[in-house]
């Protein structure tokens, strides 16, 4: 399906739409389909339920409530049948700017109040910056220079919740899933992508992910290349010395596996390495045009070999960044790119993985990803899945929508929210707060309490209306 044919934006719309209809599985659920996705390309400020439901049908915006609550809670659709499908019909978009060039795995969080949202837990999650109690999905996106697309998308069910089966059956986790660390879910989203012959592209991974050997050597025995970040506590063997091949045992001894080590002769981290590479090493490269001016910094790469455990590994490249001002280098990658590949070329891949930045910077400000307010498993992943499907129509549209138009859709009409409606927990605007009232009321009584609010702000206890009585008698 070319989306970019004939016909203007909401003609295109109407035909994506169907598309992602014709995998839905009933009829029925093809109206609320195409509701929510609207809700979710509609400039309105938040993408939950409730609301989207008074913008798209302000005339009956309770029964629209319930509607679209079955369907992105208890309707049975498939989520890997419609992302599929998203797949199928962005995907010729997406390369008419160039060739997929990677396949960029990455997780983010949601922070949540309490313990009943499925797979809430504390952990560490990325948009807080520390740990926290959230959610964390883990995510698939294929990539070129030009845009890219998340194609598998998992919940990471931590596992206080996958050996709890009474919270299990309240947030109707499926039997299936068990336990899976996040490497194990990103290497399963990377098995499928394999199966279902998408066009290949280099696996970039941040360090959370290409830190564990074990989920290096599975993307390699895929027949997948790899641009892996690591931490600067990675041991490797240097050129220089090389590890020494295993020492033989006497006959009928199993044949020996581990390179032998000594004081003299033994592996380095990353950071001892990059300390003791020669000034010629490093060079300025740059690899896009950022907001004002080229992206550049300092590089160096190396040949090396993963030290992990004792066992001889194959040469890769080792780069390192380390950008000038700082004190040490800030960001090393191990990669199994051709040896003959171009320090340019290294460099821009490894920097490519910015674009699942801006996945879920779009996915999380324009389309809600983050304001789903269910506690279910399958209400989850819907609510994520029809915000990459809207996502993925933004993709398509993206060259016929003007610079100064609003990121999510030029062409959809302004709807505004029915006077009277409230979503819930937002603040009642009929409701005044203590601290405000206070100020008002003191104002109205005294105009010197107008002069001493800069000075003498009223402390929100449970003693400011006596402290308020003894400021109006002044």
């Amino acid at each position: 399906m070319d989306l970019q044919g004939s016909g203007g934006s909401e003609e295109r719309f109407s035909s994506y739409v169907e598309g992602l209809a014709s995998v839905i599985g009933h009829a029925d659920w093809s109206g609320p389909l195409r509701d929510y996705c609207t809700g979710l390309m509609m400039p309105c400020e938040r993408k939950s339920v409730e609301p989207m439901a008074a913008v798209t049908a302000p005339a009956r915006t309770s029964a629209q409530h319930q509607s679209l609550l079955h369907f992105v809670g208890q309707a049975s659709w498939s989520d890997e049948k419609v992302l599929a499908k998203v797949c199928e019909m962005v995907l010729p978009t997406l390369e008419r700017h160039g060739p997929v060039e990677a396949w960029i795995i990455d997780d983010t969080g949601f922070p949540k109040k309490g313990k009943h949202s499925v797979g809430v837990a504390r952990q560490y999650c990325g948009q807080l910056g520390k740990q926290d109690n959230c959610q964390t999905a883990v995510s698939l996106s294929i990539a070129n220079r030009a845009a890219s697309l998340p194609v598998r998308y998992r919940l990471y069910l931590p596992q206080e919740w996958a050996d709890d089966a009474a919270r299990r059956r309240k947030a109707g986790v499926p039997g299936e899933i068990v336990f899976k660390t996040k490497p194990e879910i990103a290497l399963d989203q990377l098995r499928w992508a394999c199966a279902a012959d998408l066009p290949r592209g280099v696996v970039l991974l941040d360090a959370g992910y290409g830190n564990h050997t074990g989920l290096r050597q599975e993307i390699g025995a895929l027949g997948l290349i790899y641009v892996a970040g690591i931490l600067s506590s990675t041991t490797l063997w240097a050129p220089d010395p090389q590890p020494l091949p295993p020492q033989r045992r006497p006959a009928g001894g199993r044949p020996p596996i581990r390179p032998p080590r000594s004081a003299k002769h033994k592996p380095v981290s990353a950071t001892e390495l990059a300390f003791a590479l020669p000034r010629r090493a490093w060079r300025t490269i740059g690899w896009r045009e950022g907001a004002h001016e080229r992206l550049t910094s300092r590089f160096a790469r190396v040949r090396v070999r993963p030290a992990h455990r004792n066992k001889l590994y194959a040469e890769e490249w080792l780069l390192i960044e380390w950008p000038k001002g700082e004190a040490e280098p800030t960001k090393y990658w191990l990669s199994t790119l051709p040896e003959d590949i171009t320090f340019e070329r290294l460099v821009d891949l490894a920097k490519l993985r910015w674009r699942i930045e801006r996945d879920y910077q779009e996915l999380k400000q324009e389309f809600g990803l983050g304001h789903f307010e269910g506690r279910g498993w399958r209400g989850f992943h819907h609510h994520a899945t029809l915000c990459i499907a809207a996502y993925g129509f933004l993709i398509s549209e993206q060259e016929t929508i003007p610079p100064s138009a609003p990121r999510p859709v030029a062409w959809l009409p302004k709807l505004a929210l029915p006077a009277d409606c409230r979503p819930r927990g937002a603040t009642d605007p009929n409701r005044t707060s203590h601290s405000k009232l206070d100020r008002n009321l003191a104002t109205q009584a005294d105009p010197r309490a107008r002069q001493s609010r800069a000075t003498m702000p009223l402390l929100r206890t449970k003693n400011s209306a006596a402290r308020l009585a003894k400021l109006v008698t002044q």
